[in-house]
């Protein structure tokens, strides 16, 4: 399912994730969530997700100030929509949760684990 054309943007923002995507990368990588792998900045058709877990269809994605305007926002739930079609759960949280919340969040996500 992965773009090729999309190799050199995936690793640039692996290489350069924000403090959210980071914060929540030390709580996900190596399975440290219930067992499960995720991925980030992992190419979905033609769009970069920040973080999926193909055990689960589930994507997750961290949103900053940017995405906070109608342009924006519309654009997300486009996209959402897309590959909500494709079969995927799309899980949506604000930068400052990972860092106020990071419980609630972790929790959020265990939420849509569909297999055990």
């Amino acid at each position: 399912m992965e773009n090729k054309y999309l190799q050199k943007n995936r690793k640039d923002l692996r290489n350069n994730l924000t403090s959210a995507e980071a914060r929540l990368w030390s709580l996900l990588k190596n399975k440290k969530l219930d067992g499960r792998k995720f991925r980030r900045q992992h190419s979905i058709s033609n769009y970069i997700v920040d973080f999926y877990c193909p055990k689960e269809k589930l994507i997750i994605e961290l949103d900053g100030h940017i995405h906070f305007n109608p342009v924006n926002e519309n654009s997300d739930n486009e996209r959402d929509t897309y590959l909500k079609k494709l079969g995927f759960n799309v899980l949506r949280f604000e930068n400052k949760l990972v860092f106020k919340q990071s419980e609630m969040v972790l929790n959020s996500i265990r939420d849509k684990f569909i297999i055990s």
